[in-house]
């Protein structure tokens, strides 16, 4: 199934005293590195946030106006640059007919994408695709919308002056949507220091959050270095 993706890495992290959520390590892997590989497949992609460095091949990268105006900005931000990348490639003048929206904070969210692009082969045309956690919550920031109800809801919104700051919820409240159950642990999130201790995640230099004396013990894995590239190949996928 054809999907274009949309990674949201900006915020502020204030509960993380700013530490970008972006750089923090999983598995030796950066977690916006975790979620270019849950949205390997896509057929484009754009990053939504402040200045990821280096990305792999095609890899877009734009942000929100004005930054920090909220998730709903974001995804607003990223279908515009596809869209842009599309006009300026005639081979690719026609949007997918979905759209990955992905959060970059939730480090095991390759198992809730995989589980959501086999629901999608097999269901009728719907407005989208939203996981729902083991415990019954539904997470609109790791969904497959369609493209063209997405872009109806936000140029919507954008009329009405209510993008900037909006919550995603109330964004695509009218959708019709379905609800697809994913593994557990697979929409678990990095809010908070502690969230990151229980899930494995740490400060991009090898530090747990707390100690500011690891810094620069270890370099960070950045997207589109060869230790990412390298992980790509090991699931089968080009880097590009």
């Amino acid at each position: 199934m054809e999907f274009d993706a949309v990674i949201l890495s900006g915020g502020r992290s204030s509960r993380l005293g700013g530490v970008p959520k972006s750089g923090l390590m999983h598995d030796g892997v950066t977690l916006l590195g975790r979620a270019l590989l849950a949205a390997r497949a896509a057929a484009s992609t754009a990053v939504v946030g402040p200045d990821p460095g280096v990305l792999p091949q095609g890899v877009l990268s734009c942000r929100e106006d004005p930054p920090y105006a909220g998730p709903a900005a974001a995804i607003a931000a990223g279908l515009s640059a596809l869209a842009q990348d599309r006009g300026r490639d005639p081979r690719h003048r026609v949007a997918a007919p979905y759209t990955l929206v992905l959060a970059c904070d939730m480090p095991r969210a390759g198992d809730a994408v995989r589980v959501l692009l086999e629901a999608a082969a097999g269901v009728p045309p719907v407005d989208g695709l939203v996981a729902v956690s083991a415990d019954g919550r539904r997470q609109p920031l790791v969904a497959l919308y369609g493209t063209a109800a997405l872009q109806r809801r936000i140029a919507e919104a954008a009329q009405r002056g209510t993008l900037e700051n909006a919550s995603v919820f109330s964004l695509l409240a009218r959708l019709e949507v379905r609800e697809v159950s994913v593994p557990e642990g697979s929409t678990d999130d990095v809010d908070t220091w502690d969230d990151a201790s229980a899930l494995g995640v740490t400060r991009p230099f090898g530090g747990s959050g707390n100690d500011s004396h690891d810094r620069g013990r270890q370099s960070g894995i950045r997207p589109g270095t060869p230790q990412l590239n390298s992980t790509l190949e090991a699931n089968g996928e080009k880097p590009g």
